[in-house]
């Protein structure tokens, strides 16, 4: 969950230019050579949320990023404000960018919404080429839903290769799209909860907060040592894989 592409904080519309950046940022695939012919006009929008404020950024083919630029937590999970405020003009927006602000508001406020909501085209690099990253992406995306929670190992397994565990937590430090894909669920077999780049406190809350609106106990860690002493439930992809 690196910063993506190391985007400027202002709202705004902003283009590329074509070259290394373009290529390094936004490249269009064609066919299997992942060939990429043409720059992306990169957008952004900023949302407050519980968090604090969001920001997305994409072009009209997809979502490039999520980035929390002040993490912040309050101490109830329920505790959220209203649709969280929209800090850039719909003019500046893309539909990727919209589907994705519905989606962030129905998964703080509503969850039971999410299930019916489109998931925006992500058209991030990493999304765009054949790697264990982007499958393994994918599989915690599709298996692991709100409420359940899968190990390290766990999801090395359901990506098809049960040593890759440490591969796998090389997969959730460069998720570009935290929260939308879950990497928060993912926490270490012994049943600490391991890292996050937004920050511990943001993976209890994220965790926590899912499992009050699951009405399932909640996940929660000591404060010296991170050990587990509670679940938000087990995910059926953890069934799945056998493992604990």
């Amino acid at each position: 969950m690196e910063q993506p592409f190391g985007l400027p904080k202002q709202v705004g519309t902003f283009a590329f230019p074509l070259g290394d950046l373009v290529h390094r940022c936004c490249p269009r695939v064609s066919g299997a050579l992942g060939r990429m012919d043409m720059a992306c006009v990169v957008k952004l929008k900023v949302l407050e949320s519980p968090l604090g404020k969001i920001e997305l950024s994409g072009c009209d083919q997809g979502l490039h990023g999520i980035r929390l630029l002040s993490p912040e937590t309050s101490s109830d999970p329920e505790e959220a404000p209203a649709t969280p405020e929209v800090l850039s003009g719909p003019e500046e927006t893309s539909e990727p960018l919209m589907q994705c602000a519905a989606w962030l508001d129905a998964y703080f406020h509503k969850p039971t919404a999410i299930e019916g909501l489109p998931l925006p085209a992500l058209h991030h690099p990493v999304f765009q080429k054949d790697s264990f990253t982007r499958q393994v992406l994918w599989k915690l995306l599709k298996v692991v839903k709100f409420g359940e929670m899968v190990s390290y190992q766990q999801l090395a397994a359901l990506a098809g290769n049960p040593r890759a565990a440490r591969a796998v937590g090389g997969a959730m430090r460069t998720n570009p799209v935290p929260i939308l894909i879950p990497c928060h669920r993912v926490v270490c077999s012994s049943g600490a909860l391991g890292n996050y780049s937004g920050g511990r406190s943001v993976k209890e809350w994220l965790l926590a907060h899912e499992a009050v609106q699951a009405g399932k106990p909640a996940y929660w860690v000591s404060s010296q040592g991170g050990t587990c002493l509670g679940a938000a439930g087990s995910t059926s992809g953890s069934q799945r894989a056998g493992r604990n």
